[in-house]
């Protein structure tokens, strides 16, 4: 069995106008689901990710109104970072996140950035066999797009079992000194650990919830049984819908989720209307109108 790269990451947000508006309207993502968290129907959970809604593009965004700004700290992932094509790319992002009054900092073919709550970004250029995964954007020629997840940076605490885990639980392979990289059938993604700051982490807006890599559906019950065969405490599958999970915190205290790499967001409807309407857990449906009224209101992504 083989995790196949980065499936999703989850992130927070005290406002989703703003976020919704950065990352559809600025990086050029698309707004594939709205929907809500299965926990507390209140809060809403949007999905971006490239035009097919693929495992490997996918960044989702829990929306509490408010809240405070996070703060990345040991145990917590602090960068995420995109693949895009060419030196050109890099040219392009730079310029259009300048006019957007982004503050970066570029070197080489990467750039160094953060979305309005803080949460840091990375834009690297990169040579894999992984095919691209793009959304349309009227503004942005697919050959600058984003194209999907190429992997996360994350502060370590308790590298000694964490390092175990990634190898011997999750067949993770090491590449240089703390950079492990899971690769299966479609497609590659790393994790890099690195030297935790003094400062204890807060999560909150602009923080990192957990990481999901990505399964094989037939494989997901066999992976269960394999992390509680290597000493790790998981939850049994639950199902989310768009894909089954499974979640465990690594040793030095990132929350790692593996995903199915279906059913996939087309369980709610035609391709091309994706993220035009609030798609409810079934168990939520009757109080359609009550959740409706809680939620903050966002643009009709239909129009």
């Amino acid at each position: 069995m083989r995790l196949d790269g980065i499936h999703h990451i989850s992130c927070i947000t005290g406002d989703a106008p703003a976020n919704l508006d950065f990352y559809t309207r600025v990086l050029g993502m698309r707004l594939v689901a709205k929907s809500v968290n299965q926990d507390d129907p209140y809060v809403y959970h949007l999905f971006y990710a490239d035009h097919h809604g693929s495992p490997g593009s996918d960044l989702t965004f829990f929306e509490y109104p408010g809240a405070l700004p996070g703060r990345a700290g040991a145990g917590m992932v602090y960068q995420i970072v995109f693949r895009v094509g060419s030196s050109a790319a890099i040219d392009f992002w730079a310029a259009r996140l300048a006019a957007e009054g982004v503050v970066t900092t570029r070197d080489g073919d990467t750039l160094d950035f953060a979305d309005p709550e803080g949460l840091g970004l990375q834009l690297v250029v990169t040579s894999v066999p992984d095919a691209p995964l793009i959304a349309d954007h009227p503004e942005i020629p697919r050959e600058m797009a984003l194209q999907g997840f190429d992997g996360v940076r994350a502060y370590g605490g308790r590298m000694t079992g964490s390092r175990r885990v990634l190898e011997e639980v999750m067949g993770a392979e090491p590449v240089v000194e703390q950079v492990w990289r899971l690769t299966g059938p479609a497609r590659t993604g790393w994790i890099r650990f690195d030297a935790a700051p003094m400062e204890a982490g807060r999560p909150g807006a602009g923080t990192v919830h957990h990481v999901a890599w990505s399964t094989e559906p037939a494989e997901h019950e066999l992976w269960v049984e394999r992390l509680a065969m290597g000493g790790v405490s998981s939850t049994p599958v639950i199902d989310r819908h768009y894909f089954r999970s499974i979640y465990f915190r690594e040793p030095s205290g990132v929350l790692y989720e593996l995903a199915t790499k279906g059913p996939g967001f087309t369980v709610d409807g035609p391709l091309e209307e994706l993220g035009h309407h609030l798609i409810l857990p079934p168990k939520f449906e009757l109080r359609r109108k009550e959740i409706e009224a809680r939620l903050t209101p966002l643009p009709d992504m239909a129009r």
